[in-house]
């Protein structure tokens, strides 16, 4: 017998859309028929060199997440906008066994399915937040729950963001009644490097690992700019200038690059079925390594284009691939850079001004960098923003449209 259900708001509208995420952080969803695949660039950018073996081998903390038992559930007579730029008017949408195997009009739904009668409401595929602090600043925003930059050195790429992820963050509920279903939870930008970030589902859990997004990369926050060189030259350490920065950057991949030679060695000699000893871990140059192998994505907190110019001649000078750019104030300056690099840039529709190094912003950074051909993302960096990513989306494409 099919049931019934009438959507009360526009919340419960967003709600319903939890099963359209899409892609995250190099994650992508298998869809059924009727699915929308994540953009090229989030895919491409998911195609590490390791095996997955390798990447399964190296996490010690996998995601246990299970999509909960459910009838199947169509919602129809909706205005479905199926992320890949097509609206459909009275438009369904049909989920079976957590994934949506189909999209259209007039779609026949199994004897037992739930039926949700959307008429006057939108459906969208969930929104994806790449840059989110939701878990390690949890709110109420009290210093016992500051768990999120570990400023006691510039370099702790040792630390993973889901040893701070609390789960009863209420946060999570917010961001899902407005729409957010994925997100990436990231250590802050006090650090050059602050440690490694995680791809969260949007979903009730006990433990971090229950909302890990199964085989999601991991990401590796970086900082340039203001941030490193304040926290650190204020108590009179390096860095405290921006070729401090550098100097530190490039002192730890060349530390990295020592280390991965010796684990490729020792890795060589096991394959060949050689004795060999393993070299001793080091947890900082772990992390370190999984850039230079193409398995964790390089997430760069950055704002100024010559600063974004310098990080992408320094990946080259040894050999990774940076991800993202975040915040980007002035990614504008050089999108046709980004876009020649494959480097994404993760930006506010109208954030600027509230530090130097963010005084040279303008509304139409998203549409430009877009213009140019390169991965133009909209980001929160925010527990309130988040709530309204939807409207920061559409800010930017008013913005894009004023400017022809």
């Amino acid at each position: 017998m099919l049931k019934d259900i009438t959507l009360k708001d526009k919340r419960a509208g967003l709600a319903i859309a939890t099963a359209l995420t899409l892609t995250l952080s190099g994650c992508a969803t298998a869809l059924g028929n009727g699915g929308v695949s994540g953009s090229t660039a989030t895919t491409e950018a998911s195609s590490g060199k390791g095996s997955d073996a390798a990447r399964s081998a190296a996490d010690p903390y996998p995601s246990t997440y299970r999509p909960l038992a459910s009838r199947p559930t169509l919602i129809r007579n909706a205005v479905v906008l199926d992320g890949a730029g097509n609206r459909i008017n009275d438009g369904s949408v049909l989920l079976q066994d957590g994934k949506i195997s189909a999209i259209g009009k007039d779609i026949k739904a199994p004897a037992d399915a739930v039926i949700i009668d959307a008429a006057g409401k939108w459906v969208t595929p969930g929104i994806i937040d790449v840059h989110s602090h939701l878990g390690v600043y949890p709110s109420p925003g009290v210093r016992a729950h500051s768990d999120g930059n570990e400023a006691t050195a510039p370099v702790t790429a040792n630390v993973w963001a889901e040893h701070s992820v609390w789960p009863q963050d209420p946060g999570f509920v917010r961001a899902l009644a407005g729409g957010i279903t994925a997100l990436q939870a990231l250590p802050g930008s006090a650090n050059l490097f602050g440690g490694r970030g995680v791809t969260l589902k949007n979903v009730p859990a006990r433990t971090v690992q229950g909302m890990k997004f199964p085989d999601a990369l991991y990401g590796l926050k970086m900082a340039c700019g203001e941030n490193p060189k304040r926290v650190y030259g204020s108590k009179g350490r390096s860095p405290a200038t921006r070729m401090g920065n550098f100097a530190g950057y490039r002192e730890s991949w060349i530390k990295a690059t020592d280390y991965k030679v010796k684990w490729d060695e020792y890795e060589a000699k096991v394959a060949r079925g050689d004795k060999a000893k393993a070299p001793t871990r080091d947890l900082e140059m772990d992390t370190l390594k999984g850039v230079l192998d193409g398995d964790i994505i390089v997430h760069m907190h950055c704002y100024r284009a010559d600063e974004m110019a310098q990080v992408i001649d320094m990946s080259k000078e040894f050999g990774y691939q940076v991800g993202t750019f975040h915040h980007a104030v002035e990614a504008y300056k050089v999108a046709d850079l980004l876009a020649e690099n494959g480097t994404c840039a993760a930006m506010w529709a109208d954030w600027w001004g509230f530090k130097m190094e963010a005084y040279d912003g303008i509304r139409e950074n998203i549409p430009f960098v877009h213009q140019a051909g390169a991965c133009a993302i909209v980001h929160s960096d925010s527990e309130v923003g988040i709530q309204r990513l939807n409207q920061e989306a559409a800010k930017a494409m008013a913005d894009a449209n004023k400017a022809g």
